[in-house]
């Protein structure tokens, strides 16, 4: 979390759960792959320089350098899709080719896809719009617009030989198993003073490329203010950042080697999200079926009657057993 970089994809791509990160947890997905997929990343520099070629590569550069091309900065005011500067690569490290950092290995296979957060069946590109409202702080792309289809390219190139339900070791990011205690923002200041202000500054605003309005982005981008993830992205809520940070952060960490005890990453979550940014309307629509709801989830209405303060901050055990509890007990009513 130290450097959430978004340099080009030889040097970089989050999170996010989506969700798990950036809102993915509520995921459900066919077991039709009896073995685990092996971790391959294709090689989009040996595809030939033809139409398909050219659109995989697309779809790669508008991953990394996502404010230079659909970004508010942009020169042509129709091309203003995402609301803020930052790239899919802030949260999809080395352009979605990392292992543990919200990779987009075998995403395409995963759809269609059921997802709580809507209570039905969506498509990839309701996904990629998904990120667009909300990571983005933007709007969405037509389905039909060549970025669209270039994204769409690039994520089924990369889930190229994964078969349909098959489980991906590296996938998304690492389940992470909370601190029976509230999470602390205070205890989380010193953490981001000593392993993160370096490169996303003390303020938390970030590290510009340029200046403010020639869609050069950020070299390490803000995690808080007016040019960064809104209050509805799965990476404002604080286990799904908490699995990032520490599977991934600061730069060079890795699932196998974390920087970050648990202790440490649960708090910095909580700091990193206890400060201002911008805010998503509607998302009290967001999960029709409650009972889909992730614990986490930083805005109500709730599944149960326990305050915002604990959905934001934890402790999350007492929530997570209360959820369990009452989706049991609701189901049982159904069948008797």
């Amino acid at each position: 979390m130290s450097r959430i970089t978004t340099v080009g994809a030889a040097a970089l791509f989050a999170a996010a759960t989506a969700a798990a990160t950036l809102g993915l947890s509520t995921t459900a997905l066919p077991a039709f792959a009896a073995e685990p997929a092996a971790w391959t990343v294709p090689d989009v520099d040996s595809l030939p320089n033809d139409v398909y070629g050219d659109f995989v590569r697309r779809g790669r550069t508008l991953f990394t350098e996502t404010y230079a091309h659909i970004g508010p900065e942009v020169a042509d005011p129709e091309k203003r899709f995402a609301g803020n500067n930052l790239a899919c690569g802030s949260c999809h490290l080395e352009a979605g080719t990392q292992k543990f950092g919200i990779p987009m290995i075998g995403v395409y296979a995963d759809f269609p896809q059921y997802r709580g957060r809507e209570n039905t069946v969506g498509t990839i590109e309701g996904r990629i719009n998904g990120c667009m409202q909300r990571s983005m702080n933007g709007k969405s792309l037509p389905h039909t617009s060549p970025e669209m289809r270039a994204m769409v390219a690039y994520i089924a190139f990369m889930s190229r030989g994964i078969p349909v339900g098959a489980k991906v070791e590296g996938r998304q990011t690492p389940v992470f198993n909370p601190p029976e205690r509230a999470a602390d923002p205070a205890a989380g200041a010193a953490v981001y003073a000593e392993h993160c202000a370096a490169c996303h500054g003390d303020d938390g605003l970030g590290v510009r490329r340029g200046e403010p309005g020639d869609a050069k982005g950020y070299e390490y981008p803000p995690l808080w203010g007016p040019d960064t993830y809104n209050h509805g992205a799965g990476m404002h809520r604080v286990l799904t950042a908490a699995a990032f940070i520490q599977a991934n952060m600061p730069l060079g960490t890795t699932h196998e080697a974390p920087l970050l005890t648990d202790d440490e990453a649960y708090d910095v979550a909580a700091y990193i999200n206890s400060h201002q940014r911008p805010i998503r309307e509607g998302v009290e629509k967001d999960y029709p079926d409650l009972s889909k709801k992730p614990v986490d989830s930083p805005y109500a209405p709730y599944y149960d009657d326990f305050p915002a303060e604990q959905h934001k901050y934890g402790p999350f055990q007492p929530l997570m057993k209360a959820q369990k509890e009452k989706a049991a007990a609701a189901k049982a009513a159904t069948t008797n």
